[in-house]
C-alpha cells in the first residue's frame, strides 16, 4: 500500500474540523482532520469511492 504524504491530504473545509482525502495508487484514505497524522485512517478501493461519492450525490447521507 502506498503511504499518502502530509502535502496530499485534501482538507473538506478551511478548519480542522473536517474530513482529509488523500489519494494513492490503489486506495483512496480518509481521515479526520482533528487528529492529523494521529487519526486512524480509513482505505477505501476506488471503486468503493466512486459509489460512495455517487451516494452523496443522490442524496443517499443527507440528515433527515
Amino acid at each position: 500500500m502506498d503511504p499518502v504524504h502530509h502535502d496530499q491530504w485534501i482538507r473538506a473545509c478551511i478548519n480542522n474540523d473536517c474530513v482529509e482525502v488523500g489519494f494513492a495508487d490503489d486506495i483512496v484514505r480518509v481521515r479526520d482532520s482533528k487528529r492529523g497524522t494521529d487519526s486512524a485512517v480509513l482505505d477505501f478501493t476506488w471503486e468503493e469511492w466512486r459509489v460512495f461519492l455517487e451516494g452523496v450525490r443522490r442524496g443517499e447521507f443527507d440528515a433527515k
